[in-house]
């Protein structure tokens, strides 16, 4: 294992995700880059950014600190394995883009077998196979040099701004309160998405 968590922690990382597998690893070695590069959200305040909402979010809100309650954990899920880091008290930001050619033939192999599993099409020997090359594959993501895992650079998004205090607005339709930004405007009322997404013809 290549990565300069200890078994314990990686154990801790496992527990709190709730199963291993490729995933988790992508995101432990993220948050590592993470940690080399800006430190620990302990330290100095730290943005994360993941264009994902794969398993590998948790370990990186594990392990930097940074969490989706606390505002500095934002998730734009492109269905891109891109994580970008920033700190917050010089600017500083790291992007990350896992390697597309890092493993390709077996992260191939994987899917096609995680599918026809899925799918119910797997025979016992591609259910076996299956979880040898995803055990392959987590172990080499454990082990990979960062800059051979990852295409490495620099943002390619702003900083987002910090997390500001807003004022609550009933919603006329429910009557439920709803933060100012989140609140819709329909036919003169003020609405909450779910009930704008009620009225609302175009959505």
């Amino acid at each position: 294992m290549n990565t300069y968590f200890p078994p314990e922690t990686i154990e801790r990382v496992i527990e709190f995700h709730g199963h291993q597998c490729p995933g988790l690893a992508i995101g432990i070695r993220a948050s590592e880059l993470c940690l080399n590069k800006l430190g620990h959200n302990n330290e100095s305040s730290l943005v994360t950014i993941c264009e994902t909402d794969m398993c590998g979010v948790d370990a990186i809100q594990f392990l930097t600190g940074c969490s989706v309650g606390k505002g500095n954990l934002l998730l734009r899920d492109y269905g891109k394995m891109v994580f970008t880091f920033f700190r917050r008290e010089d600017g500083k930001g790291v992007r990350a883009l896992l390697n597309p050619e890092f493993l390709e033939e077996n992260r191939n192999e994987m899917s096609k077998l995680m599918k026809a599993t899925s799918d119910g099409f797997a025979t016992e020997a591609d259910k076996k196979k299956c979880k040898e090359i995803r055990s392959e594959v987590e172990a080499k993501y454990l082990e990979a040099d960062l800059d051979e895992m990852f295409i490495i650079g620099a943002p390619q998004m702003v900083m987002p701004r910090p997390a500001a205090i807003l004022e609550s607005l009933e919603c006329e339709s429910c009557g439920e309160k709803i933060m100012e930004s989140r609140s819709r405007r329909f036919a003169g009322q003020t609405l909450c998405i779910p009930c704008f997404s009620k009225v609302e013809q175009k959505i």
